[in-house]
């Protein structure tokens, strides 16, 4: 193994301090010369028709810049799908549906403005359930549509399933269902939108995509007559994203209209309320799922067929279907494998991209049913799992191939530290399941690449623009680690800078744990640009073969003599004021020999796959049904860890978003409309709920990585539910099907397998006519 002075070590954040110390601003700190204030008004109705909207008498409120209808503003189309414009028109389909927006000198001036807004519906029959949804005759969320199932079929079958469902030995079929989460992020979101006298645009916003974003924008002005300007695209420091940010929303646009027509800066900043209603959740899921095994434990099939509620409009959630391929074919060794999902139009909400994109709900079917078969087969779930193990140099059913693999090792490592196979206390139970995601980029669009520039200056500092997106996760230090390893600097030489598209190369954006691979690949790429020049003015100074020479402590050392040396500043000094003189700079973009899926949905998505097993020890209180972790393991392959203590973070972050959606948060939507949006009635876990973790880390050591490394920002949260589904079953016998999983439907579950009705009566007694359960 290769000696490492800057990778591997525990480096904290670099914006650490300044975080702490409330020096980084964020979107809510930022203030423009001259700006307004925009708010926006959403619909009263999940579905209805606009029959009039009247203004007036908010556009006589002084102070009031500017209010607009969906009647004002041009045909600009948002999301995947461009079924979604800024300000609806002649209908709305959700509650979170804008259909006005008022700019004006103060926030509180424009709420009130938009308290003067008279908007007279005629209310429309609703749908909410994806199934009911799907049934002829339902009523059509958007009528040129024709129907409310998407025109996206995603589909695969390899092998021949129905063979293999007539050899299996021991087969399980189950139905699973999962319900909308939130990203929870603690910075809300918002915009400040600018133009100069030219019409370009300045937009701050704290995206996850700056470059897509910038087109996005650029679309949004041609449609506004504006043709051939300017998009500059700034982050503010990211207080979050997990994928919630990996699309562009409509107060965005709302903001560059309001600025548009002010010619002033417009900012809109959500609440908290309005966060959880403005912005997008992860898809609930609908799941069948059979899957088989021949006597001996070996996995022969897996059917699945899967219903997503869209909601409303589509934005990134109706295309995680594409990453749930990824376990539904290739976790553990399956020959035979058949899916279909299919995404719903509802008057609910509407899903985007949510860490894990899909793998959450895909794998807690998958690893659910894996206990049951291997209960069923008669065989140690553990030992089910090690038959059926993925292994390097695999090349899975759907064309994915696995590079370097450590599955095997991370259930070694649950299971000694779960001490698996001793008595437990009652009460408890231990759980188990795996993981598998991409870990070296996801070719989702032609390219998947991202661009680094390096600046040296005369004294060996760096500056380093880089198209990737710190959002939290800590990337900036992570590259920092890489081009200082390489370079023989320190990472306090290392000056990142990642916010503006004016200054920072192209970048396809932070999502699928593609960061530390790709941006690392492309850092270390313009890192080893600048190593061969400085080595090659090293040789001449110190008179000695190139290959002779390495970096290091901030020199040019020779190999085989340390005493011969050159500080880097001398030389890089040197090299700048010396006749005809050269400063140094190097750029590298890195675009992974990756595929895009084709139409059989086969292709090998990511370079390199990150893998990890998860386990859990719980205690069930019989009485309440309340479920206790006592403790959790998560063990991951990581190929190599560039930063553990990041890493870590990455991991006990993950674990525990990963807790909390399956025992205590969700959405709850009556007919639509969110009834908990705030963080106390969702339910989120807060640092009192943590539970104990050890993350123990496996390094691989992949080829193509940087370094060796894989990315991991999604995977913690990926087999959180259904381990902790089987450590439930595995304590007190019953199986919850249905994410979250509460007390009350642990105790009902518990009941039941008793004979009682959910209220502990039995069933048919007098009693039990009067239980009713309420969560």
């Amino acid at each position: 193994m290769q000696n490492l002075c800057s990778v591997g070590k525990r480096v904290p954040k670099l914006d650490a301090v300044d975080k702490a110390t409330g020096r980084v601003q964020y979107i809510q700190d930022l203030k423009v010369p001259g700006m307004l204030y925009g708010k926006i008004l959403y619909s009263k109705y999940a579905h209805a028709k606009i029959v009039k909207i009247d203004t007036s008498k908010a556009r006589e409120l002084p102070g009031v810049m500017a209010v607009l209808t969906g009647d004002d503003i041009p045909d600009i189309r948002m999301g995947v799908y461009k079924d979604n414009r800024p300000l609806k028109k002649e209908k709305v389909c959700s509650f979170r549906d804008e259909v006005a927006a008022v700019a004006a000198i103060s926030p509180d001036i424009a709420e009130a403005a938009l308290n003067r807004i008279e908007v007279t519906y005629e209310a429309l029959p609703a749908i909410f359930d994806p199934e009911a949804a799907m049934q002829e005759g339902a009523p059509l969320i958007h009528e040129a549509h024709k129907t409310n199932i998407l025109k996206m079929p995603w589909k695969l079958h390899y092998g021949d399933v129905e063979a293999a469902k007539k050899e299996a030995a021991y087969t399980v079929e189950d139905r699973f269902t999962t319900t909308w989460v939130t990203h929870c992020c603690m910075g809300t979101s918002g915009a400040i939108a600018e133009f100069d006298p030219a019409n370009n645009l300045t937009i701050h916003t704290n995206t996850q995509i700056p470059s897509l974003a910038q087109k996005d924008f650029l679309d949004a002005l041609k449609a506004m007559g504006i043709s051939d300007r300017r998009v500059r695209v700034v982050k503010p420091c990211i207080g979050g994203g997990f994928g919630s940010k990996l699309d562009t929303y409509a107060y965005e646009y709302v903001a560059i209209l309001l600025a548009f027509h002010t010619r002033r800066p417009v900012k809109i900043e959500f609440d908290r309320t309005e966060e959880f209603i403005a912005t997008s959740t992860r898809q609930p899921t609908i799941t069948h799922i059979s899957q088989g095994c021949d006597q001996n434990g070996k996995l022969l099939f897996r059917d699945i067929s899967m219903i997503l509620d869209n909601g409303a409009y589509t934005s990134w959630g109706a295309t995680t279907p594409s990453v749930m391929m990824m376990p539904i074919s290739t976790l553990y060794r399956v020959p035979n494998v058949r899916y279909e999902a299919r995404c719903v139009y509802t008057n609910n909400t509407y899903a985007q991209a949510m860490r894990g994109y899909g793998n959450p709900q895909a794998t807690y079917a998958i690893e659910s049913t894996i206990d049951m078969l291997a209960e069923a087969a008669g065989i140690d779930p553990v030992e089910f799992r090690r038959i059926n193990a993925n292994q390097s140099g695999d090349v899975s059913t759907q064309g994915l191939r696995i590079t370097t693999c450590g599955l095997t090792e991370c259930m070694q490592a649950v299971q000694e530290k779960l001490q698996w196979d001793q008595p437990k206390k009652p009460g408890e139970g231990i759980g188990m399941a795996s993981l598998i995601h991409v870990g070296g980029g996801a070719r989702v669009y032609k390219s998947d690449g991202c661009g680094t520039m390096i600046k040296m200056d005369d004294f060996g500092k760096i500056d380093l623009f880089t198209g990737a997106t710190d959002m939290g996760q800590g990337s900036d230090t992570v590259v920092a680690q890489i081009v200082a390893e390489e370079l023989g600097l320190e990472v306090d030489d290392i000056h990142v800078i990642h916010s503006d598209t004016d200054v920072c190369p192209w970048d396809v954006g932070s999502h699928a744990s593609r960061t530390t691979f790709i941006a690392g690949n492309a850092a270390l790429g313009a890192a080893r640009k600048l190593k061969a020049r400085i080595l090659e003015m090293g040789a001449k100074l110190l008179e000695s073969p190139l290959e002779k020479l390495s970096l290091q402590g901030r020199h040019i050392v020779h190999k085989d003599d340390p005493e011969k040396k050159m500080a880097i500043g001398k030389v890089l000094r040197k090299a700048h004021f010396s006749h005809g003189g050269q400063m140094l700079m190097a750029e590298h973009f890195y675009d992974p020999a990756n595929e895009n899926m084709g139409k059989d949905f086969r292709g090998n998505m990511s370079m390199t796959y990150t893998f990890g097993t998860h386990g859990v020890r719980v205690k069930v209180d019989e009485e309440t049904g309340k479920v206790n972790i006592l403790q959790y393991v998560a063990a991951h392959d990581v190929g190599k860890a560039i930063n553990p203590l990041l890493l870590e973070g990455q991991v006990y972050g993950g674990v525990m978003m990963g807790v909390g959606y399956a025992l205590t948060e969700q959405v709850i939507s009556d007919k639509g409309q969110n009834m908990n949006p705030n963080f106390r009635d969702y339910k989120i876990l807060t640092a009192k709920d943590v539970v104990p973790i050890d993350a123990p880390v496996l390094e691989t050591y992949d080829e193509d990585g940087p370094f060796g490394a894989k990315g991991i920002g999604e995977p913690g949260c990926v087999p959180t539910a259904p381990a902790i589904a089987n450590a439930i079953y595995d304590a007190v016998g019953v199986r919850i099907n249905e994410l979250p999983i509460t007390p009350e439907k642990v105790l009902a579950a518990i009941r039941e397998k008793k004979g009682l009705d959910p209220c502990g009566q039995e069933i048919g007694s007098d009693d039990a006519d009067a239980c009713i359960i309420e969560e």
